[in-house]
């Protein structure tokens, strides 16, 4: 459940979350000591070398080598042991999507629950040796930096943008300088949140884990791709345009600036009052990031949903997975997307999937005789949206 945004949030260091958003958030980072203690010791660094060597989990190795060690190198996954012989001694493992993996993980994104699950990129976990690091660098997304396990001291700079100048010939985007005025130790539990474009570096102080909290919003050309996907099915949007103003042209050559305003002006009209605008925007953002990372459901019917619900099983939703709804029709309906498609929810199971959606959990058996409600969940769960959660045994 969402907290107030006028109450005092321990995670943000006793300021409100309305207080942040309007003073922090895009704007200037964030330091608070002991934001997250639940966070310590919930992996230390064998359990994430151990994951990076599964072959599904999307890693990066990042070494440094060469004189002064200005030289980096790149190895995608998938990882194997062997890499990770003979290794310089500056490094970094990189895994992304690491609450897909555990369920423990994917929780602490509650803390976070005044922004939009929509906003939500995924958790990243980088683990590095004393000295080890990524570089001088910026982001295009919105980061809260958790320490898990061990220190790391971070410097934050300058605002970037696209024309900042980058070292040349290396596989990162690497700053060729950064005008540090930010320079501290990230101890276990500890958070930073680094708005984008502010240039920030982070290295090792021993070994270390930091948990990257990571918010990004679609780019204008991926908004107009979707738009132009869904206007090329319509017969509205490829009849031409009307041009029930024209006037004599005194140079036939010439396409005027009038002309050029009044084409735009019909492009955003178009938007505007067409549909497809919010069905392509809701196609693109609930698209899971990591598709592969969605297990595949072992399929089940009705009757053995019930059994399930017998034995005191709940559901919620799949971590990989993304299950979104807009409210229509004067908020009376919702309208659901889940990996990118529209599922179709009927108005006595709304405030079911509203319920998973906002990310919460619920016990089958509280759904007892809502037979068109277990249809849709059994639905669900044969498209790996939704999972089984097992009963918690008492003591």
């Amino acid at each position: 459940m969402s907290k107030q945004i006028s109450q005092p949030l321990s995670i943000l260091g006793g300021i409100s979350a309305e207080q942040f958003l309007a003073e922090y958030w895009q704007k200037k980072p964030l330091l608070v000591r002991n934001a997250l203690p639940e966070i310590i010791g919930m992996f230390d660094p064998d359990d994430i070398k151990e994951l990076a060597l599964d072959e599904d989990v999307t890693a990066r190795l990042i070494t440094q080598n060469g004189q002064n060690h200005v030289q980096w190198q790149v190895k995608n996954s998938p990882l194997t042991e062997k890499n990770f012989k003979n290794l310089p001694p500056y490094w970094t493992l990189l895994i992304q999507a690491v609450d897909h993996y555990s369920l423990e993980l994917a929780e602490l994104w509650k803390q976070f629950s005044f922004i939009p699950k929509w906003r939500r990129d995924d958790i990243m976990v980088s683990y590095a040796p004393k000295g080890g690091s990524v570089g001088q660098h910026f982001d295009f997304y919105d980061v809260f930096l958790l320490q898990g396990f061990g220190h790391r001291r971070w410097q934050l700079g300058q605002w970037c943008d696209e024309s900042t100048e980058i070292v040349p010939n290396q596989p990162l985007k690497l700053l060729t300088e950064m005008q540090v005025d930010f320079d501290e130790v990230l101890a276990p539990g500890d958070m930073l949140y680094v708005p984008p474009r502010l240039s920030h570096y982070g290295v090792a102080e021993d070994e270390c884990l930091t948990f990257s909290f990571g918010f990004r919003m679609p780019n204008h050309a991926q908004l107009i791709d979707r738009v132009s996907d869904q206007f090329a099915d319509q017969v509205l949007t490829k009849t031409p345009i009307s041009d029930n103003q024209r006037k004599a042209s005194q140079s036939i050559g010439e396409i005027s600036q009038l002309e050029l305003d009044r084409l735009k002006q019909q492009l955003l009209q178009a938007i505007e009052n067409n549909a497809g605008f919010e069905s392509a925007v809701m196609a693109l953002i609930s698209e899971a990031k990591y598709a592969e990372h969605i297990p595949e459901p072992e399929e089940i019917n009705l009757e053995e949903l019930k059994d399930y619900a017998e034995d005191g099983y709940g559901i919620a939703l799949e971590p990989a997975n993304r299950l979104l709804y807009r409210t229509l029709d004067h908020h009376e309906s919702l309208e659901f997307w889940a990996n990118g498609e529209l599922f179709p929810v009927d108005s006595d199971s709304m405030q079911v999937f509203k319920t998973l959606a906002d990310s919460e959990q619920i016990l089958l058996n509280d759904l007892a005789n809502q037979t068109a409600t277990f249809d849709l969940i059994v639905e669900a769960l044969n498209l790996g949206i939704l999972m089984l959660i097992e009963p918690i045994e008492s003591d």
